[in-house]
Order: C-alpha cells, then sequence, then structure tokens
C-alpha cells in the first residue's frame, strides 16, 4: 500500500471510530436507562459509566488530532477490547433486545483499531521504545 493511500485509509478509520465513540457519549452521560443497566450489570454504575465515557471522549479526540492519533489508536484497543469482553462475558452478545447492536458497533471499531494498529505499526512500535 503506498502512502497516499495508507493516509486515506488511516483518516476514514479514525474518524469512523470517533463518531462511534462519540455518538455512544450521550447514552453515558445522560444515566440513559439502557447505560445505566449495562454498568450496573458490570458492578460499575456510575463511576464505570462516567469513566469509561471520559476515555472513549480522550480516545476520540486523540485520534483525530495530527499529532496524537497513535495514541488514540493504542487506547482504543484497550478500550474496545474491554468492552468486547464484558458483551463476551456476563453482558451477553445482545442487551436489552438491541439485537446485538452494541456488541457488533464495538467489533467494528476493534477491527478499525487493529487495522490502523497495523498500518502505523512503526510509529507504535518506536512509541511503546521510548
Amino acid at each position: 500500500m503506498n502512502e497516499q493511500t495508507k493516509n486515506i485509509v488511516s483518516k476514514l478509520l479514525r474518524v469512523v471510530i470517533a463518531i462511534i465513540y462519540v455518538q455512544t457519549l450521550y447514552f453515558k452521560f445522560s444515566g440513559h436507562p439502557d447505560s445505566v443497566y449495562i454498568f450496573s450489570k458490570l458492578g460499575l454504575e456510575p463511576f464505570g459509566r462516567i469513566g469509561i465515557g471520559v476515555f472513549e471522549l480522550i480516545t476520540a479526540i486523540l485520534l483525530i488530532l495530527p499529532a496524537t492519533y497513535i495514541y488514540g489508536i493504542v487506547l482504543s484497543l484497550g478500550v474496545i477490547s474491554g468492552a468486547i469482553a464484558s458483551h463476551l462475558g456476563p453482558l451477553g452478545i445482545e442487551v436489552l433486545g438491541d439485537g446485538g447492536k452494541v456488541f457488533y458497533l464495538a467489533v467494528i471499531v476493534w477491527v478499525a483499531s487493529f487495522i490502523l494498529a497495523l498500518l502505523h505499526r512503526e510509529e507504535i512500535k518506536a512509541l511503546l521504545l521510548k
């Protein structure tokens, strides 16, 4: 993949991930009943709901800013891996009759984050070796 294509794919994936993270913030920060249910089931209500929302907001911002997107990629993989583990564990794939929508969005974010990590593996490696 040439550098121009890599940059286009990277920007597109970063925007998609950021949009997904940001659209979930309303539910977390407003105390939406579905979000409260999820975090109550995990034993993390309310501090986990708000805390994870803050991490997702930070992740979205880091992904969009050119100087910090590498940090955003690494943080995204960590945050979304926890979400997927929660769905594969106590929550289940389908939550409150959503047909698995929240889980599938998490999988999309994880796959996109993983692709970004592959595309930017040299930058991530340099970051980790600092």
